[in-house]
Order: structure tokens, then C-alpha cells, then sequence
């Protein structure tokens, strides 16, 4: 990664206008990334407040070091999910705020040697912490067709699942699938391109699929939105940014259910025209809030 981040935060002033953070206060950035979320809440609390920034990647921690340099915030290389843990060794009882940014940042997708991009000839790795779980390349070579047919699907929502299954598992006999180039360039073949000209790149699915799986990113965002809420303080607002609907699902059914918040958003907030046209990989998010009871 960089040491200057060329990924452009997402929604940057809603979700500060929507956690409202005060000067002094502390807030949560649950998923730091190239640290556009952190330095705008940072520029709210001010010296007096503070700003947790939490990443699993070890890349976006040692970029901020130098690109936050100055400014009130504590980065804390874990997972969202432990953030009750986190706040205990920092002696916080409560904070006021906390944004989680649940798209892949453009520095993890620009950084070749991790497979996120599709023209990628770099290892299909996509972990979002290197030292921790397994590479995606060792995951289509470990699992039976049946069982990768149903990871794409289910993480994918991709119909043509199980002709890229079977395709994959072939292949692996000779030549296996080893970089995201190969990949892309397989699942193209086994998915027909939309006759309205669909802006989407038919891998994306399957890409999607398989960083959810070796990140466990979904069962992480479920224990976030068990763990969260209590880390809150009466009247701290919560403010989370999906990017398809397995996520914003999810989120929207825990604000709904979950006795200890109230939902500020009925329907979600989406970039406006001028930022999706400046930043097109923001035209799939929605942010949604709730507020501790």
C-alpha cells in the first residue's frame, strides 16, 4: 500500500453529519482503510477529543502512522468485532460514535501483489490480513464443487455458480487457478455479459464471494452488531456503509430488531449524483443509522 492513500471515503460528510461527533468526544472508526472517515471525525472532536481507528490490515495501520500524523487518533490493528476488548485496554467505558465502512478500500484494490483487482497476476489472496487465515487461491483448490458452487452462491449471489464451480475444479487438475487475472478471466468465460450493457464486470460476484469467505465477513458483522451497541452511550449513534444487500440486510434488521436501538433511517442514505459521478465505486453503498436508546 502507499504511503499516500488514493482511497476517497465514502459519504464523508453524512456519516459526520449523522454521528454528529462533539468536540472533545470519542468516537470509533471501526474500519479505517485509507483513513478518509478517521480524519474528518478527527477534525470534529478535535485535540481534546479522540478517534479509534481499527483495521486488520497491517498495510492501512502503517500508512496512517504517517498519513494521520498529528491528529487525535489511536490506531488499533483487530477486527470491529473485538471492539469491548479494545475500549477495555484503552480504559474507555463508552463512546459517542462509531462508523464501520464495509467496502473494500481502493488501496487494497490497487495494491496488485493481494489479487483484488481482476487484471491482478499477483497470488488470489484477498485476505485482508495476510498473516491471518487462508489465501482464496488455497480455498478453490481445497474445497469439493459442490461445497465452492455453494460458497459463490451464497456470498456471490451468482446464478451461474455451478458452471464456475465445475469449471474451477477442472482446471485445478493441470493447471490450477492461482492469480485473479486467471480467475477473472475464467469466470468471463462461464458468465454471459448483460445485453443492456451493465456496467458490472461479470467476475465481481465471485470475487465478492470468495473475500467474504476467506474474511469471515459477514459472521463478523454479525458479532459487530451483537458487540456494538452496548459500546455506545446513551444517544451515541451508530452509522454503518454496505455495499450489497447481504450486508445492508443484515444492518437493516439488526437497527429494526435490536431493542436497544432506534433506526434514524427508514430507507437508507445514498451518495448524491455528484460524488457517485467523482467516486463511481460509491454508486452501491447505503448508510444506515441508529442511535443507543
Amino acid at each position: 500500500m502507499s504511503a499516500s492513500p488514493r482511497h476517497v471515503p465514502v459519504m464523508a460528510a453524512e456519516v459526520v453529519a449523522q454521528l454528529a461527533p462533539p468536540e472533545g468526544g470519542v468516537v470509533v472508526d471501526g474500519t479505517l482503510g485509507g483513513g478518509g472517515h478517521t480524519r474528518e471525525l478527527a477534525k470534529c472532536v478535535g485535540e481534546s477529543g479522540l478517534v479509534i481507528a481499527l483495521d486488520r490490515d497491517p498495510a492501512a495501520i502503517a500508512a496512517a502512522e504517517t498519513n494521520l500524523k498529528g491528529l487525535p487518533v489511536k490506531l488499533v490493528e483487530s477486527n470491529y468485532g473485538d471492539l469491548p476488548e479494545i475500549l477495555a485496554q484503552l480504559n474507555v467505558a463508552a463512546v459517542t460514535g462509531c462508523v464501520l465502512d464495509l467496502g473494500l478500500s481502493s488501496d487494497q484494490l490497487d495494491d496488485r501483489a493481494r489479487g483484488f483487482s481482476f487484471e491482478s497476476d499477483g497470488p488470489l489472496d484477498l485476505r485482508f490480513n495476510p498473516l491471518e487465515g487462508e489465501p482464496a487461491w488455497r480455498l478453490l483448490e481445497r474445497l469439493s464443487q459442490d461445497n465452492l458452487a455453494d460458497v459463490i452462491y451464497q456470498y456471490g449471489e451468482e446464478r451461474y455458480s455451478r458452471r464456475i464451480a465445475k469449471q474451477i475444479v477442472e482446471r485445478r487438475r493441470d493447471n490450477p487457478v492461482r492469480t485473479a487475472a486467471d480467475l477473472a478471466e475464467l469466470v468471463r468465460r462461464c458468465v454471459p455479459r448483460s445485453r443492456t450493457g451493465h456496467r458490472i464486470d461479470p467476475a465481481t460476484r465471485t470475487f465478492q464471494a470468495l473475500r467474504l469467505a476467506v474474511n469471515e465477513e459477514l459472521k463478523w458483522l454479525e458479532v459487530a452488531l451483537q458487540r456494538i451497541p452496548d459500546c455506545l452511550t446513551r444517544g451515541g449513534r451508530l452509522a454503518i456503509i454496505s455495499f450489497h444487500s447481504l450486508e445492508d440486510r443484515r444492518v437493516k434488521h439488526a437497527f429494526r430488531d435490536d431493542p436497544r436501538l432506534d433506526s434514524l433511517t427508514k430507507k437508507p442514505i445514498l451518495p448524491g449524483e455528484a460524488e457517485q459521478q467523482q467516486n463511481p465505486r460509491s454508486r452501491s453503498a447505503k448508510l444506515r443509522v441508529a442511535v443507543r436508546k
